[in-house]
């Protein structure tokens, strides 16, 4: 794929970004913005699999089992009452994950 087509592919899932967080603002345009974060993100994530540097795929295979994985074990465990708090503490987590990968 060429950077051209790259950045336009990210440029259309950010777009597409901007919109779910807009369609999220009302109940009735919810389901929208869902769909449109799901686009978005399906997106992105086949433009950086598409990209010709991924040196192991088996890497980024393992990163998804293991966290979701982990992501399953919490959910499951965690009571309804105390989402609010599991919400903020996943959040801290995408924190230190931008803390590594800006390292």
């Amino acid at each position: 794929m060429s950077e051209n087509l790259t950045g336009f592919a990210y440029l259309i899932a950010a777009v597409c970004f901007i919109l779910a967080l807009r369609g999220l603002s009302s109940p009735e345009s919810a389901r929208k913005g869902n769909a449109m974060g799901v686009i978005g993100m399906v997106i992105a994530i086949g433009t950086t699999l598409a990209d010709p540097q991924i040196l192991s795929f088996e890497l980024i295979l393992a990163g998804v089992v293991i966290g979701g994985a982990i992501g399953t074990i919490v959910a499951l465990k965690i009571q309804m009452t105390a989402l609010p708090q599991l919400v903020a503490a996943f959040h801290s987590l995408v924190g230190l994950a931008a803390v590594f990968v800006a390292a």
